[in-house]
């Protein structure tokens, strides 16, 4: 199938400075929202506390269903629609961590029938503890970490035959990980010391293919979670599952356009590069925009009509897919240009 003509010749490369600058000023106003949130916000699943999702027969006053939690200690508790408004659903999020057997249960609905006059039906309860939640913290950084170690090993080897070289950097990087932790220091200090670490280490040691592929991923994450952030959405174990695929996704689209871009360096060698990686980009477009349409329209359709469990797994997978169709074209190419740069100068 043919979406886009073969012969198109749109300038991407000369609008690098444009998309930079986009670039820059989406992480930018990602970096400040997090500050200012102090964070993403956390769901229970990283912060502990108890969940319960409880569905009334009639629509029901917020205030009246805090007045009931009252009654039975959850003074302390957030209370959120969950689904469509005709769902009359309501989740229910406290810090405490409550015995959730079925008396407590009971309790609750006895509790939220008293006080809203409502029938109600209580439909799960969910309680993680302070120490799991933050030991599932841990483990889902050091899984995004690690996927991107990984992936440089994957890119290095496959388009510079760097294997050795590159396996040796992510080992000393994983190692120095490892023996920090063992002295209490921060772990999301850690990983992002550690990532800046590699792209200096990357850098100089001219990994650029792997260099230009984990610039685009944490351009890819660092806007999802801004975005998480500007919207006040929480962050949860799906949403971890939501950004290793859209790492995965992103990378599958980067290595698309590289692939192109060899091939195009041996056949074109005498061209100038910045016209090699054009041509490249625009011989995959049509690909990249088809696969982009396409994963598009099932996550859209998850979005809309896949209730409110994967509602914000969901919308993770729709700002990644356009965050990294776009980090494909204007972020990981670009970099190889900047290389040369370097060269020439050196």
């Amino acid at each position: 199938m043919q979406f886009i003509k073969p012969d198109i010749n749109i300038n991407f490369i000369g609008k690098r400075k444009i998309a930079f600058g986009v670039s820059i000023a989406m992480i930018v106003v990602s970096v400040i929202s997090l500050i200012v949130h102090k964070g993403p916000k956390l769901g229970i699943d990283f912060s502990g506390g108890t969940l319960i999702q409880a569905k009334f027969l009639t629509p029901t006053k917020i205030a009246d269903i805090k007045a009931g939690l009252q009654n039975i200690a959850l003074s302390k508790s957030s209370v959120q629609q969950f689904g469509d408004m005709q769902a009359n659903e309501y989740l229910i999020r406290t810090e405490s961590t409550a015995a959730t057997g079925e008396r407590f249960s009971s309790d609750v609905e006895k509790a939220l029938n008293s006080a809203t006059g409502v029938e109600v039906e209580i439909r799960r309860v969910e309680m993680v503890g302070p120490q799991v939640g933050e030991d599932l913290r841990e483990k889902a950084l050091f899984a995004m970490f690690y996927a991107l170690l990984f992936i440089t090993i994957y890119i290095s080897g496959r388009f510079e035959l760097k294997w050795i070289l590159s396996g040796v950097v992510a080992s000393a990087l994983i190692g120095a990980v490892y023996i920090f932790k063992l002295f209490d220091v921060s772990i999301p200090f850690l990983i992002v010391t550690a990532l800046i670490v590699s792209l200096i280490l990357f850098w100089f040691l001219e990994l650029k293919y792997a260099m230009g592929a984990i610039v685009a991923l944490i351009h890819d994450v660092t806007i999802t979670v801004g975005i998480f952030s500007i919207f006040n959405k929480e962050f949860t174990l799906p949403i971890i599952a939501a950004l290793l695929t859209i790492i995965g996704y992103s990378l599958n689209d980067t290595i698309i356009v590289f692939d192109r871009i060899r091939e195009n360096l041996r056949r074109y060698h005498k061209n100038p590069l910045e016209v090699i990686l054009n041509r490249s980009i625009n011989e995959t477009l049509s690909r990249t925009i088809l696969t982009s349409l396409t994963t598009l329209f099932v996550v859209v359709t998850l979005y809309f009509l896949g209730g409110g469990i994967i509602h914000d797994f969901a919308f993770a997978l729709i700002i990644g897919v356009l965050v990294g169709t776009y980090s494909s074209i204007f972020v990981a190419s670009p970099i190889l240009l900047a290389w040369q740069s370097r060269q020439q100068k050196k």
